[in-house]
Parts: C-alpha cells; structure tokens; sequence
C-alpha cells in the first residue's frame, strides 16, 4: 500500500476496492515498474516507501520474487 506521497507515476499505481493505492501488478502478478530484463525498478528515485525498506538481494526480496515469478 502507498502510504506516502514519492511521486510514484500514475500508470503503476492501483486503487483497491476500498480506497488504498498500491503498486500496480501486472497480469502475471509482477510489479509494473520492474523491468524484467535487468530486475531493476524503473522508478527507483521514486519508488514507494514500502519498497525503500527491502534491502535489494536481501532475502525477503528474494522470497518475494520467487512467488512472484
């Protein structure tokens, strides 16, 4: 969920059915600002706060990719 203003673009953010924002997924569940080619964000300057706190490689982030993909 967004919780803070990062300027994270329109065209990867979400609205739930309640209201939130969150980072947009695309259809096979993978975040629509990774570029997949390079597993690198395309929003890096501004991504989410959520994502600030994985440490990249680290391994909640490797959890979360392998059930992502």
């Amino acid at each position: 969920m967004l919780i803070t203003d990062t300027g994270v673009p329109e065209q990867h953010i979400k609205t739930d059915r309640w209201g939130a924002e969150t980072m947009a997924r695309l259809a096979d569940g993978w975040c629509s600002a990774l570029d997949r080619s390079t597993m690198m964000c395309t929003i890096y300057d501004n991504r989410p706060w959520i994502c600030r706190e994985f440490e990249m490689g680290a391994r909640e982030c490797q959890n979360e990719r392998q059930n992502a993909g």
